[in-house]
């Protein structure tokens, strides 16, 4: 690998995005590519579906092998509410290799107690993501149930791109959000992408069956990243 490369992916790395570094087995010869670059149509499929699935492959196209070498960061979980499901959730994302932060400025709920050995933060939203900002690598889940601790979290999720933006709530609740996030200058395209009621439909009841239904969104959100447009 050139060290221009090398750099190159170094760069890529430091601020959370992904790149696959291509290169021909028979040459030698590679380049980097970036998510949503334009490659050879016969590399499309497999290059979208490394991005998808982080995983580094060696492919047949165009009558020579190629090896896509995959550098992803590591999904990140913001978790918005040190609530009982986060209690449930936040060490299960941990087991599927996310790294989870959990942030709920009340003090009462956001204890070590309450989430041992896990990234907790006693702190407002806005006050944590001035120095934690989040990107397209990050999924964001509000569980708080208050609008003053979901709202600037999930319009700033929105406006990153985050892979996931989920919210608990009703949908009455959630479409009193819709309003509040309209008024305030968000497209309807954008506000569409939120997860609400939050989690995959499996009629869960238990704070640890929502935890489940939640997790198992966020998984899928992450590996059909930039699947789900182009094949529409």
């Amino acid at each position: 690998m050139e060290i221009a490369a090398l750099r190159a992916i170094n760069r890529e790395r430091e601020a959370r995005r992904a790149v696959i570094y291509l290169s021909d087995v028979a040459t030698g010869s590679g380049r980097v590519i970036r998510e949503g670059d334009v490659v050879e149509a016969e590399l499309t499929g497999p290059v979208r579906s490394a991005f998808a699935n982080g995983k580094s492959t060696l492919v047949e196209a165009a009558g020579r092998e190629w090896f896509l070498s995959v550098c992803a960061p590591e999904p990140r979980l913001v978790i918005v509410g040190a609530v009982h499901i986060s209690q449930a959730l936040a060490p299960m994302a941990h087991i599927a290799g996310f790294d989870v932060v959990v942030v709920d400025p009340r003090t009462a709920f956001a204890t070590p107690e309450r989430f041992p050995d896990l990234r907790l933060h006693a702190e407002w939203p806005e006050d944590w993501l001035r120095q934690q900002p989040l990107d397209p690598y990050t999924a964001l889940a509000a569980v708080t149930h208050d609008p003053k601790i979901d709202d600037f979290a999930l319009t700033e999720a929105l406006r990153t791109g985050c892979f996931y933006v989920g919210a608990l709530g009703s949908r009455r609740t959630h479409a009193k959000r819709l309003e509040r996030f309209g008024e305030a200058g968000l497209s309807a395209d954008r506000l569409a992408t939120i997860r609400a009621p939050i989690g995959l439909p499996i009629r869960a009841a238990s704070p640890a069956e929502i935890a489940v239904s939640i997790l198992a969104e966020v998984i899928g959100a992450l590996r059909s990243r930039g699947i789900e447009e182009t094949e529409v």
